[in-house]
């Protein structure tokens, strides 16, 4: 639809509104997608309405049907310690093994009581159906067992299974008798460290995503009644956000066989799912409000939004799934299905927002406005603007070169921090400290350094119990005790057939701090090469916990200049297209970058640095995890774009119409500020909670405005030899016809209030 200013009336409308002619009706051969499926879904509101619901089902159905393929985690690893994980997951299926230890701050090994207890143990779980075998300390060549002062000793048990799920399963009743056994000996702590680790921490990551999804549920549809005032409104973009996730969680069950997915996908795609499918819904919903406050009819309204803000949303979800989809470039197969998963969920938010949800407005009407609440509801009808945001605006908009270099320069302060980013991978006692098998970990580590984090070498040849192997595994034990980096106990594991040995190695540290990279240096460089390493033919390499997570931190800096170069690039190019604009596009990747570098520098103040470690109730890790700098990236950058789409395409609306880009700025932003405010408030978490807090008001309310009025006309720069890119309406508009109505268009749009 096309809007026409129309000027030099004989009366002007009060309060400095524009006359506009509100149209109700598109050109049939209209270039606008979102338009058209605008248009059809309201014209057909129910085969829109129950198709989608059938849409969910079959999408839910089909899901149950094909099964969704997990990741295994010992085929989720990279470079050298990953192929030794996949090695042993196929060729050498090693029992899961736990360690139960036996102290006492007051008795040793040498006394009754204390041996009573460990024969106590080894006789009830060596009778148990789980375990497959049971290793006393007193048994040959366990000596190592038993700790320098002799208050503390280790039995070692293999349960029935080489598979961890399995394993979770088994150990359940073995920790029973565990701790049905210490109860039998006061005085002696006996205690498991082993699978419970991973049950425990599982359980207590999986508790605070559950905590997460359930507190944004309400939050989310707290924002939304505020900014809508009505309870069927604030109803309709959370409704919408959940057919969404659920679907994709069925349609999840195709992909995930060529790209499995790990176990906590789910709460990725509940979050993003979330955040864009309400970001859309409020997107598209408050333009259809807002045009029916300015006078037009249900349906003319409803085309109007879908023109507009459904187009927003097109171009929005476009360039979100382009930033998801940099995850896929990371060579990491956990990060390259949640890419898939994001991917999919915002493509069928963008479906919903432009099919379902005009269908669902046309067959409301105004009764989208039911269920009021008075008070909310007088706020977000205000024929103002949010006195907050004009006041911030005007005053930006004033003194453009210093508000520009202010908010830059506090961005670049914000930033500055990020220069001195440490990578480094949480250790345990960053892990909560009130898990049982925590305080066992650094029980073992105390007695036993390095048993509770050891390096496991793969040796595997023709023949692995023949001279010449077993010399250098022996070299190879000598040399790594030499060295101080390593100790007792060791241990060799050998497969059914002969061609594996596995040699365990216990080293210093706690897996991940300097002294346990250290020794994982010596062992790969130094001491392999010298010893198994120079076996013909001999397949040898490293794994356990400080060398995955090494391998993972080399492949995560390999793969980040990719997807950087892949999402920057594929930004610019759908920013240009959609604003043909050099410098608009230009400018969103940069005011983005600047976004996200604001918060790594956040991210480096509390979680390296340890700022707030008090108030948030955190020990600091010392360093940024690995996977974080890119995931932050690519979801940060994806949201930022979506606002910044959003709000750049009321801009250029304004600007097509005739308002000069000073007038435009200002209308553009007044009219999406409280919108984009509420999408904000949507995120959580520190990292996005930041980055987006710093992303909706001093980058799209005091830089961007403050760029665009310096800039003026040149906003719209585009190079005569790129004027063959198509031409991309951003307004309602078309050519004027019979049927055409003025009506007042206040300059001061409805938007959520603000306070």
């Amino acid at each position: 639809m096309k809007t026409r200013i129309i000027q030099n009336e004989p009366e002007e409308p009060a309060n400095g509104a524009q006359t506009i002619d509100a149209t109700v009706g598109e050109p049939k051969h209209s270039r606008n997608l979102a338009a058209r499926m605008g248009r059809w879904s309201a014209s057909h509101k129910k085969t829109a309405i129950l198709g989608w619901l059938a849409f969910i089902a079959v999408a839910f159905m089909l899901g149950n049907a094909v099964g969704t393929k997990q990741l295994d985690p010992n085929k989720a690893g990279t470079g050298e310690s990953g192929h030794v994980d996949s090695v042993l997951r196929d060729e050498f299926k090693q029992a899961q093994v736990d360690q139960i230890l036996i102290q006492s701050t007051t008795k040793t090994i040498d006394d009754p009581a204390f041996r009573a207890a460990i024969a106590d143990v080894v006789r009830t779980v060596g009778g148990m159906q789980q375990v497959k075998k049971v290793e006393s300390p007193f048994a040959p060549g366990n000596m190592e067992r038993i700790s320098h002062d002799r208050h503390t000793a280790l039995v070692a048990l293999e349960l029935r299974t080489t598979d961890l799920k399995q394993a979770t399963k088994l150990d359940k009743p073995v920790e029973k008798a565990i701790i049905a056994a210490n109860a039998r000996h006061p005085g002696i702590a006996i205690e498991e460290f082993g699978v419970n680790v991973e049950t425990q921490l599982d359980r207590a990551v999986v508790n605070d995503f559950k905590k997460a999804g359930l507190f944004s549920l309400p939050v989310t549809l707290i924002v939304l009644v505020v900014a809508f005032g009505a309870l069927v409104a604030a109803g309709l973009p959370l409704l919408l956000a959940l057919t969404a996730v659920f679907a994709t969680m069925g349609l999840l069950a195709l992909p995930s066989h060529l790209i499995p997915l790990d176990k906590d996908v789910s709460v990725i795609v509940l979050l993003i799912g979330l955040a864009v499918g309400v970001d859309y819904s409020l997107f598209y919903l408050k333009r259809e409000r807002e045009e029916r406050a300015a006078g037009r009819s249900e349906r003319a309204a409803l085309e109007a939004a879908a023109a507009t803000s459904g187009r927003s949303v097109l171009v929005s979800g476009l360039t979100v799934m382009v930033a998801m989809a940099g995850m896929l470039f990371t060579g990491d197969q956990t990060f390259m299905g949640f890419g898939v998963a994001t991917m999919i969920v915002v493509a069928i938010a963008v479906l919903g927002s432009l099919t379902v949800l005009p269908a669902t407005l046309a067959a409301l009407g105004d009764k989208v406005e039911r269920l009021r609440i008075p008070f909310l509801q007088k706020r977000s009808r205000s024929v103002t603007s949010g006195r907050v945001w004009s006041a911030i605006l005007d005053r930006v908009l004033r003194r453009p070169l210093v508000s520009a270099v202010l908010a830059g320069g506090l961005l670049l302060a914000l930033a500055a921090p990020a220069l001195h980013m440490h990578i480094a991978e949480p250790g345990i006692k960053t892990f909560p400290q009130n898990l049982s098998s925590i305080k066992t970990y650094n029980k073992l580590q105390k007695a036993f350094p390095g048993e509770a984090n050891s390096s496991q070498v793969l040796v595997k040849t023709d023949n692995a119990h023949s001279a010449a192997v077993t010399t250098a595994i022996s070299d190879l034990k000598r040399q790594a005790i030499a060295t101080g980096q390593f100790s007792t106990p060791t241990h060799v594991d050998y497969s059914d057939d002969g061609t594996i040995a596995v040699v365990s190695l216990s080293m210093q540290g706690d897996g991940v701090d300097d002294k346990a990279l250290a020794a994982l240096q010596t062992l790969r460089h130094t001491i392999i090469p010298a010893t198994v390493g120079s076996l013909d033919g001999a397949d040898v390499g490293v794994t356990g916990n400080t060398a995955g997570q090494k391998d993972a931190n080399s492949q995560m800096k390999h793969a980040a200049p990719f997807v950087f170069a892949f999402v920057l690039t594929l930004a610019f190019l759908l920013m240009l297209v959609t604003f043909r604009s050099v410098v608009v596009a230009i400018k969103a990747v940069l005011l983005n970058l600047l976004s996200v570098a604001a918060a790594y520098g956040a991210l480096v103040l509390v979680f390296q640095d340890g700022w707030g470690k008090g108030l948030l109730g955190f020990v600091p890790p010392g360093g940024i995890i690995s996977w974080l700098p890119i995931f932050l990236f690519v979801i940060l950058f994806g949201l930022s774009m979506d606002y910044h789409v959003f709000i750049l395409s009321r801009v250029r609306e304004a600007f097509d119409r005739g308002m000069s880009t000073e007038d435009a700025v200002a209308h553009g932003i007044k009219t999406t500020a409280g919108v984009v405010t509420s999408a904000a408030l949507v995120m959580f978490g520190v990292g996005l909670a930041i980055a987006v807090l710093v992303d909706a008001t001093i980058v799209r309310a005091v830089l961007l405005p403050a760029t665009m009025k310096l800039l003026g006309d040149w906003n719209w720069y585009l190079p005569k030899w790129l004027e063959w890119l198509p031409q991309l309406s951003h307004g309602d508009s078309h050519e004027p016809t019979a049927t055409e109505t003025p009506v007042v268009l206040p300059q001061a749009i409805p938007q959520p209030a603000d306070g």
